[in-house]
């Protein structure tokens, strides 16, 4: 945080006051009644001024109460995806033990902007708590961040909306868009006489790679290992489950890129830039599809890597991987492939076979 935001954030008032309609009129009649009082002296016309100025102070302390000792917390649902509405809970809780609060709304900030929801509650009892919900859409993929939420009020005479800004970051990671794709065959469930490209501690040899953590001792080659001068480790096809590899293209040119995080892209970058969002929803829905099935999946991409694994946990540590992958040039190469895995990649563009890694299938979207 900037010096500069410190000191703003210091300066800000603690309340903003947005005058409504009605409270136009009503100042407007006060400034009227108060100069023609003066001008005349007529003991009623001076009635007539407190009442309207003891209006207005009513509002303002009522008002201020009702703010007080209010928190709101939100909760997005687990798994928000890019284009989809998503429906956010919000939590608002008043701390006063004998005083409810009433016609209170809440809206969630980014940086200083509202979103374009609002939630509204009519009464909030005292020491009691009320939930609501909105809904929203992020269009694109990616972490969103809101600074906080604002509380607001026209209680009592809705002459005023009151409102104050509380500092409450949240995270919102929006996972890739979900597409339609090819349903994978599911994995075996009897033994044959075949064996599937899946690594196993049981089946027949398959080759050596450098040891992960994890990785069991045993396994090591150590004649290898001490040729090579790094830990290499054996793997073995499994005659029960698969392994697939999939790979997405995330590079972009450099002018494009530049021309994205500057907010000036022309149209043909953005074709482009929309061309590799739509790989990068293909590979996050064929992840999906594949661990639904029981197949090992393993994420390759340019600058990113996620070794093979199975399950839910596992499918959204591939989620949010290409939820924030980020763009790359072609100087960042793919990593290697093995040859005897099945693997699939997704790509927006035409790439050369010398710039590309190994593929059983080749997706162009």
């Amino acid at each position: 945080m900037t010096v500069w935001s410190r000191l703003r954030r210091k300066l800000r008032p603690p309340r903003r006051l947005r005058f409504t309609r009605e409270g136009r009129v009503i100042v407007l009649l006060s400034i009227g009644v108060g100069f023609a009082a003066i001008n005349t002296g007529n003991n009623l016309l001076y009635l007539l001024l407190g009442w309207l100025l003891s209006f207005i102070i009513a509002s303002g302390i009522l008002s201020e109460l009702t703010l007080k000792k209010l928190s709101v917390s939100r909760r997005p649902p687990p798994r928000v995806f890019a284009g989809e509405p998503f429906l956010m809970e919000v939590v608002i809780e008043n701390a006063k033990q004998n005083r409810a609060s009433f016609s209170i709304e809440v809206e969630d900030l980014v940086g200083t902007t509202p979103l374009d929801k609002r939630c509204y509650f009519l009464k909030i009892p005292a020491a009691k708590s009320q939930r609501t919900s909105y809904r929203h859409t992020f269009i694109r993929r990616g972490l969103y961040t809101m600074s906080g939420y604002r509380l607001a009020t026209k209680f009592p005479f809705a002459l005023f909306r009151k409102s104050r800004d509380v500092d409450a970051p949240l995270e919102v990671l929006v996972y890739p868009a979900r597409v339609t794709v090819p349903r994978p065959t599911p994995r075996t469930t009897s033994r044959g006489e075949t064996s599937a490209n899946r690594l196993g501690r049981r089946g027949e040899f398959f080759g050596l790679r450098e040891r992960r953590v994890g990785d069991d001792r045993r396994d090591i080659h150590w004649r290898s290992s001490a040729r090579t001068g790094r830990l290499l480790v054996r793997e073995y096809e499994d005659e029960l489950a698969r392994r697939v590899v999939i790979g997405v293209d995330n590079a972009l040119p450099n002018t494009v890129r530049e021309a994205a995080a500057d907010g000036a892209i022309t149209p043909a970058g953005e074709a482009q830039v929309a061309a590799v969002e739509r790989a990068i929803s293909v590979a996050a829905s064929l992840a999906a599809a594949y661990i639904e099935v029981g197949w090992s999946v393993e994420l390759c991409a340019r600058g990113t890597h996620i070794p093979a694994g199975v399950g839910r946990i596992h499918e959204a540590k591939i989620q949010r991987a290409l939820a924030l992958l980020a763009y790359v040039g072609d100087e960042i190469a793919f990593p290697m492939i093995p040859p005897r895995v099945e693997s699939v990649l997704v790509t927006p563009r035409a790439v050369p076979a010398a710039g590309r890694p190994h593929a059983t299938t080749v997706m162009d979207v």
